[in-house]
């Protein structure tokens, strides 16, 4: 079920999703100092490509350094980010079948906002 549920949210919303990360984080990477949230949005890219039997869980060692970062990634790309995740979950919601996906796109905008500190482990 869960292949099948990932199949078609690749095709609804997850692939543009994926794309939007994968920019993010070239940006991110070119510009060097950035380079650990770009390496953020590239894991959380990959996860919104197939999210579906995976979960977000808070790593326990993060600190200081994580709640900093992720400040500045709201700034720089995560707004946007979680942006597009809530215009994606509207869409999808207005049809009964894209209700699941819909909310499945609400629940990626924490994760978007504040991608510092996450983990993403089997569910």
């Amino acid at each position: 079920m869960k292949t099948l549920l990932n199949i078609i949210w690749v095709v609804l919303s997850g692939f543009w999703l994926f794309v939007g990360y994968m920019i993010a984080a070239a940006i991110m990477c070119i510009l060097i100092v950035t380079i650990p949230w770009g390496i953020a949005a590239a894991r959380i890219g990959v996860y919104s490509l197939w999210p579906f039997g995976k979960e977000v869980v808070d790593r326990p060692t993060a600190g200081v350094g994580s709640a900093i970062g992720n400040v500045i990634w709201v700034l720089l790309a995560g707004w946007w980010i979680a942006l597009g995740h809530v215009v994606s979950g509207v869409a999808l919601c207005v049809t009964i079948i894209g209700i699941p996906f819909g909310w499945a796109n609400f629940k990626m905008v924490p994760i978007a906002l504040l991608p510092l500190g996450k983990q993403i482990v089997d569910g």
